[in-house]
């Protein structure tokens, strides 16, 4: 038991680790995956909810303005009702609750490449967990999403929201290698309903993705979203991109 601890301390935080709690540590084809919680450095007694791969800071319930902007922003590009939404990455859940927040939404698939991560949510481990679960909305599906969208559709979404890999550049697996080229973004068009919206967060700028994106889109938006990240005391900038198919 002592062992499975230092080893999950040793794979989870990539920082001081004084204050850290351990809440679950998974073992994946990608890496050794770790839900963490510890409180902030300015004020401990702020506990902040991360997830770790590998040592690889991924994501943090402190700093969710990227996620909370990707859905926002794509709702904003898209004037329908009874929308359906399919959103690639569960993470810690603030791009799935921001969708979920707009009466236009009628109904919201998520789909997540590790089982575990699902579990946390569902074993209540996640800050998230009592309000995702509560809306039957909301469809939790373990799977590929970046597989499930170079195939024939068996439906066609509204809004399609990726979040994902670190970049176009830097993925985290290999099945999403192709998704970033002309032919991969056609074969994901076709899970798009007319004037459906396509988003993607993207932790740094890809002028190779723009540009294969408009190979693909006549309108496409490209949005810097500067920050300061307060859990690392850096300012940073992500990266958002939207796509709009046509009506027609």
């Amino acid at each position: 038991m002592l062992a499975d601890i230092a080893i999950a301390w040793n794979a989870c935080s990539p920082m001081d680790i004084h204050d850290l709690e351990v809440l679950a540590y998974e073992r994946t084809p990608i890496g050794a995956i770790c839900l963490q919680q510890r409180g902030m450095e300015a004020d401990p007694r702020i506990r902040v909810t991360e997830i770790t791969l590998d040592h690889q800071f991924l994501m943090s319930s402190h700093n969710t303005l990227s996620e909370r902007t990707l859905a926002e922003r794509a709702l904003s590009l898209h004037e329908g009702q009874e929308l359906r939404v399919l959103v690639g990455g569960l993470g810690l859940g603030y791009t799935a609750r921001e969708v979920l927040r707009s009466s236009r939404v009628a109904a919201v698939e998520v789909v997540e490449l590790l089982a575990p991560v699902i579990d946390w949510l569902e074993r209540g481990l996640l800050p998230l967990s009592i309000e995702l679960r509560g809306d039957d909305r909301l469809d939790l599906v373990n799977g590929d999403v970046f597989a499930r969208l170079s195939e024939e559709p068996l439906q066609r979404f509204d809004l399609l929201l990726i979040d994902i890999d670190h970049s176009p550049e830097e993925r985290l697996g290999q099945t999403s290698e192709s998704f970033y080229g002309e032919s991969g973004l056609r074969r994901m068009d076709g899970h798009l309903a007319p004037g459906g919206v396509f988003g993607f967060w993207s932790y740094s700028e890809s002028p190779r993705f723009e540009a294969e994106l408009r190979k693909v889109y006549e309108e496409v938006w490209v949005e810097p979203l500067p920050f300061h990240n307060e859990v690392i005391q850096q300012d940073e900038t992500n990266w958002l991109y939207f796509a709009k198919k046509s009506p027609a």
